[in-house]
């Protein structure tokens, strides 16, 4: 195996600490827009007497734990790796965007319990407040969802966080049309129809989140790197005889692993071909490769030992 060089790695440090500063700055910035919104959100659902706003608000309240979680972990899964913890603390981030995800579902299901309760039984509302405060939470979300965007991408931590504040936004969009349709018609039943619609969107993205968490948990392959494009690129290389025990999986928000055993009988090719191998990771984006290079096929042998284990078990 060929190891990395030193000066990459200092790179990639370096890289990696400029990105969860900014990272945290970006998350510190959306937690005091949304923490100072929540607080208005909930004054005024309990003055107008709306559920939508209330809505609004509890989804507020999640996002502010979900910032102020993701805000920590953005730092503790960065810190440095031990001789124990070899990965370091990166899967972290994944737990976050994981308990994320499950806390906008849960939340999803109690706002729409609360919004068939209020078909049946609909209460007063007051528009004008009820409108107020909607637009002001639109356009904090806004911002909020402005600031998050760009770090959404690379990370799924900050995706998480990110999601949350969307879901705010649809919400408060739901919000504005209800309070609008309520004061100009009086028709309450747009309230808990504006939460419905609003939180269908939600679950949507809050789904995606916790399976892409569940996916990387349980070190599944990318679903943008398909492991039989990479047998077939691997198998092409003239030399390499054969190839087993091929593993793809993500260590974390766009930090993608590979392991294999590959059978090359001509001992002087072992360092052409290794290089080729990590050349056509690099192809994929894969920069952590590990390839155990052997001069005949040992696949039986694991084979029996895999069955021994699950005896065992």
């Amino acid at each position: 195996m060929k190891a990395p060089m030193a000066g990459a790695a200092d790179r990639v440090g370096h890289a990696g600490h400029s990105h969860v500063n900014e990272d945290s700055s970006r998350l510190r910035t959306a937690l005091a827009i949304t923490a100072t919104l929540m607080v208005a959100e909930v004054v005024g659902g309990v003055v107008s007497n709306s559920i939508a706003l209330l809505a609004d608000a509890g989804h507020m309240l999640t996002d502010v734990a979900a910032l102020g979680l993701s805000l920590f972990v953005a730092w503790f899964a960065h810190l440095p790796r031990t001789s124990r913890r070899t990965y370091g603390y990166l899967r972290w981030e994944i737990l976050a965007a994981l308990i994320n995800g499950v806390t906008l579902l849960l939340l999803s299901a109690w706002i729409v319990w609360e919004s068939l309760a209020r078909f049946n039984n609909p209460e007063p509302i007051t528009g004008r407040v009820m409108l107020i405060i909607a637009v002001l939470g639109l356009a904090a979300n806004l911002a909020a969802a402005r600031v998050l965007h760009p770090a959404s991408e690379s990370s799924l931590n900050v995706r998480g966080a990110y999601l949350h504040v969307l879901g705010d936004l649809l919400a408060s969009v739901g919000t504005v049309v209800a309070a609008l349709v309520i004061w100009t018609t009086g028709w309450l039943a747009a309230d808990p129809l504006a939460s419905l619609l609003t939180t269908a969107l939600i679950v949507r993205g809050a789904w995606n989140l916790v399976r892409e968490s569940v996916d990387i948990l349980l070190e599944s392959a990318p679903a943008h790197i398909p492991p039989g494009e990479i047998r077939a690129r691997l198998e092409a290389i003239p030399g390499l005889e054969s190839l087993h025990d091929l593993h793809v999986w993500s260590v974390s928000s766009g930090r993608v692993a590979m392991s294999a055993h590959a059978v090359v009988n001509d001992p002087e090719r072992h360092q052409p071909i290794l290089e080729q191998v990590q050349a056509e990771m690099r192809s994929f984006g894969i920069e952590h490769v590990t390839v155990q290079l052997e001069r005949h096929d040992s696949a039986g042998g694991e084979t029996r030992l895999h069955q021994l284990d699950r005896r065992r078990n």
